[in-house]
């Protein structure tokens, strides 16, 4: 084989670039208790819509 470990250093290099850009995309900037009031609230919300629309009639 003439390439030698070219494509491991290939690929070790991509995974670490891949890491790199995935670091720190949290943009929200939220405690963990923020972040799950906003989702409770949320989820409260979709609940009361799935209510509403069972007792129309027009559940989806």
């Amino acid at each position: 084989m003439t390439r030698g470990n070219q494509r491991d250093l290939a690929r070790q290099k991509n995974q670490k670039k891949l890491a790199d850009s995935s670091k720190g995309k949290r943009t929200d900037n939220l405690t963990v208790e923020q972040r799950k009031a906003r989702d409770a609230e949320l989820m409260r919300e979709k609940q009361k819509k799935k209510e509403e629309a069972a007792a129309a009639g027009t559940s989806k």
